[in-house]
């Protein structure tokens, strides 16, 4: 069990949870991306990188092709390099917020995602509106976690963005990305799943025909 976070989420009561949980109720996992994986499966930094080395030897091609003097190609590409880290650097710098701001928990009744580099919240998302998990297995063994919410219920990409997968049948998907060993925690959500699904069918069953599921996801402002 991993353990994230800064001064700004002292006030937490449980490191990634914005209050205590509920007798009945405990932690099964908790982790963090890593920000290595968030720096090249989300920033696509490798991508980048190649892409700003293209563009400095087209600028060397260019001036010995527009006759510059060295000193003049020098300079415009040795600017154009240093632009370049620059650009990357600010992407590495954000990979490593999301991983110092972010914490996910899997409970036996929920996940609670606490996200946001600039602005943060926590969402809970119980396992009665868990449809489907869908697990992404990179190199390493680092990974992604997309989740399938029950009909009706609608998110922000704005909000959720990284942690969050495109659309299926016209819906987002909120995902617990850049994980190490995903494999294994996949199989904790599952078995967590498994446990509760009685429980979730039943709930799911005695609702209202009015109920408005998207209320169930509640975020908690930080």
């Amino acid at each position: 069990m991993s353990e994230t976070g800064g001064p700004e989420h002292d006030y937490e009561p449980v490191p990634g949870l914005p209050a205590r949980l509920p007798e009945g109720e405990y932690i099964l996992w908790q982790g963090a991306p890593t920000s290595a994986a968030v720096a090249r499966r989300v920033m696509k930094t490798r991508w980048i990188a190649v892409y700003f080395g293209v563009l400095v030897l087209w600028n060397i091609s260019a001036g010995v092709y527009d006759n510059r003097t060295p000193g003049e190609i020098l300079f415009s590409s040795g600017a154009l390099a240093i632009l370049s880290m620059i650009g990357m650097g600010l992407l590495e710098a954000f990979a490593w917020g999301v991983q110092k701001t972010t914490l996910y928990t899997i409970t036996n009744k929920r996940i609670v995602m606490r996200i946001g580099v600039a602005l943060s919240a926590t969402f809970n998302l119980p396992f009665a509106r868990i449809t489907a998990a869908d697990m992404r297995e990179g190199k390493n063994g680092i990974g992604d976690i997309a989740l399938t919410l029950a009909p009706g219920d609608r998110l922000s990409w704005l909000i959720f963005w990284p942690h969050v997968r495109g659309f299926k049948n016209g819906a987002l998907m909120p995902q617990l990305i850049c994980l190490k060993d995903v494999a294994e925690v996949a199989k904790v959500l599952a078995k967590a799943l498994a446990d509760a699904r009685p429980a979730a069918t039943e709930a799911a069953v005695s609702a209202p025909a009015d109920a408005q599921p998207h209320k169930d996801i509640i975020q908690a402002a930080e």
